[in-house]
């Protein structure tokens, strides 16, 4: 059996896929990073202990190879179902005003101002979001805090799960 062509009208054009061309969907939802801070390093940041000498030692990197400090905080995200066996529990994102207040901590800050330095907020799976933004920014290296406690025994370090999975190099900082 043959197949039909259909004519299309003369002051009409028709578009056709372009093939070298790739889908942008996921990078149309986010927004283009600056470019000032590409090969910049990665920090994780929540405002606890670890994390500021994380901090204090990505600031250090940074000054040292001449790059921006891309400081990244990633809001919480709750389960709203319990899992059941069968079904994955649900995540909703919350409203995370810390990052509004660590990002005013962090301007009034004297030791900032030796590197050039920006503040991300992202939602989700802390480790997913640090290596995205790795990506995006094309990172020489991500730094962070080491996890202490009962929770990082139980699920995992973040330290450890973003070691494990990283494309680029991960410091921890005990």
């Amino acid at each position: 059996m043959a197949g039909h062509e259909f004519s299309e009208p003369e002051g009409r054009k028709r578009q056709v896929a372009d093939p070298t061309t790739t889908p942008r969907a996921a990078e149309e939802t986010r927004h283009p990073c600056d470019p000032a801070f590409k090969h910049g390093v990665v920090v994780g940041f929540d405002g606890s202990t670890s994390s500021e000498r994380a901090l204090s030692y990505a600031i250090g990197m940074a000054h040292r190879s001449g790059s921006g400090l891309i400081i990244v905080h990633v809001a919480n995200r709750l389960p709203t179902t319990v899992w059941a066996g069968c079904e994955p529990p649900v995540f909703v994102d919350v409203p995370d005003h810390r990052t509004e207040v660590l990002g005013l901590e962090l301007a009034c800050a004297d030791y900032l101002s030796e590197v050039p330095w920006i503040l991300v907020e992202r939602g989700g799976d802390i480790c997913h979001e640090l290596e995205e933004v790795g990506h995006e920014y094309s990172a020489d290296a991500i730094v962070v805090g080491s996890t202490h406690g009962l929770v990082g025994r139980i699920f995992g370090s973040v330290a450890g799960r973003l070691a494990r999975r990283a494309q680029r190099p991960v410091v921890v900082i005990p």
